[in-house]
């Protein structure tokens, strides 16, 4: 059996492999290959302008409100009626920028009271509710 001059005496086929075909191929895109990466990498230069970007955080206020064992109101640190909480709660309603409403209720007033309190901050239309609780021990 003889290799690589085509057909012997025997008439067998050619058992070798043509590499000539796959290294033109190899070639031609190795050459594509080197014309197209500098184009791809070519970029126009530009004197960009700096910039802070920290993020602006502005902290909206916030007001809180206790109900505490004697069934009065605190705003803030102020004793105020119920009257004078709906208007101090609409005033607050009507701001630009609504403040966040901390309540906090002491375990032995009733749910009532709480409860109530909570139908005048919805009636008034603020948006921002949070209930203020200590963890347990």
């Amino acid at each position: 059996m003889a290799f690589g001059g085509g057909l012997d005496d025997n008439e067998e086929v050619m058992s070798e492999i043509n590499m000539t075909p796959l290294v033109d191929v190899m070639l031609v895109l190795l050459i594509i290959f080197i014309i197209t990466v500098p184009v791809l990498t070519h970029s126009v230069k530009v004197d960009l302008p700096q910039a802070d970007n920290t993020p602006n955080e502005i902290k909206p206020e916030t007001v809180s409100i206790a109900v505490t064992d004697d069934r009065k109101i605190h705003w803030n640190e102020d004793v105020v009626n119920f009257e004078e909480l709906e208007q101090r709660l609409a005033a607050a309603a009507q701001q630009t920028k609504q403040p966040e409403i901390h309540l906090r209720g002491d375990k032995t007033v009733p749910y009532e009271n709480v409860v109530q309190v909570m139908a005048a901050i919805q009636r008034a239309g603020i948006d921002k509710l949070g209930f203020v609780t200590e963890p347990a021990q």
